[in-house]
């Protein structure tokens, strides 16, 4: 397509599409979503209370306790899945996702570190887990830079990283006492009950900025899946961008840690899930976001609604399906001959 100025856009109709579906599918289980719980609204009510009309008591409901709830979900799910799609498209495995290189674990140590050695409050701990997630990520850009940060190198790094923090994580729970301890475990199932307005705006304004960032070097990671010496030949500073787009998904893994915990699998499901469905073989970053977005929502449903007075946390039903996506994708990778 091209714009009179002169401007030619590659327009992917069936990709359009894919994310054209995926937000009405997200903005309907977030109506859905907000509509649930042990004071049912029905979805008109719901629409109408969002758009000012409801009564005092649904606007009480909607707009204080559980609007904020499903933002922080979109919002969280939206940043695993755009930050899954930077780390596969960049390491070119489909198993790079932030969930194998331990960026979640780094998150959850640095939130333990605030629980268990300092009692911090729940601003303390989101402070800690930020911190813990861009200290891992760091760390594994250091120890796989040789020449270059390349895809492989990237994996086994992040892999053995997260055997480490994990092994970390392990040992500061056996230091916890009782309460501390209790309070860790949950934090670290991931959970959006209780997520208030505090954790929608800092992680809304994160991804106005990071999201723009990323679409605007789209076209340079397209071109380093090419490879390095393919992408010099075109013009594309690789490096220069390789760390842009790995920072900018370190940042947005922290971030959605830090906002709901670690909830797993998100990251590593939605870009393959919206490969599959646009079939395209680019790294499909709008798509993915939305994936994501719709995901962790709908997870939230189902924890809520499933398992009946026993909610689980999403954390929970992400981990299960993630699960045996994972498995899946293993055997799939197994038969092609790449692993």
């Amino acid at each position: 397509m091209r714009t009179p100025g002169g401007l030619s856009v590659r327009l992917d109709v069936r990709a359009l599409t894919v994310v054209v579906l995926l937000l009405l599918a997200a903005l309907a289980a977030s109506v859905v979503l907000i509509g649930t719980g042990d004071f049912p609204i029905p979805a008109g009510d719901v629409l109408r209370t969002l758009f000012g009309e409801g009564d005092p008591g649904q606007e009480f409901i909607v707009t204080e306790l559980r609007l904020p709830r499903v933002l922080v979900g979109l919002l969280v799910g939206a940043s695993l899945g755009l930050g899954g799609a930077l780390f596969q498209s960049i390491s070119r495995n489909p198993l790079g996702s932030p969930d194998v290189l331990g960026l979640g674990q780094g998150a959850t140590a640095g939130a333990l570190v605030v629980i268990v050695l300092f009692s911090g409050d729940a601003g303390a701990v989101t402070l800690g887990a930020l911190v813990g997630g861009l200290g891992t990520g760091l760390a594994i850009y250091v120890l796989a830079w040789k020449q270059g940060v390349h895809g492989y190198r990237l994996v086994l790094v992040g892999i053995g990283v997260s055997a480490v923090v994990t092994a970390v994580n392990g040992y500061l729970l056996t230091k916890a006492d009782l309460v501390d301890a209790a309070r860790a475990v949950v934090w670290m199932t991931g959970s959006l009950s209780g997520r208030d307005w505090a954790q929608v705006w800092p992680l809304l304004a994160l991804c106005a900025v990071l999201v723009p960032l990323v679409l605007a070097n789209a076209r340079g990671l397209r071109m380093l899946e090419m490879g390095d010496d393919v992408s010099y030949s075109l013009g594309v500073r690789v490096e220069r961008v390789r760390l842009v787009l790995l920072v900018s998904a370190v940042l947005l893994t922290a971030a959605a840690t830090a906002a709901a915990g670690p909830v797993s699998f998100v990251a590593l499901t939605a870009p393959q899930l919206a490969r599959r469905l646009t079939r395209s073989p680019g790294p499909n970053l709008l798509p993915s976001l939305c994936m994501g977005a719709a995901l962790l929502v709908t997870a939230d449903w189902v924890s809520q609604r499933v398992f009946g007075a026993d909610q689980l946390p999403v954390g929970v039903v992400t981990g299960v399906l993630g699960g045996a996506y994972l498995l899946w994708l293993l055997v799939a990778e197994r038969r092609a001959g790449r692993i």
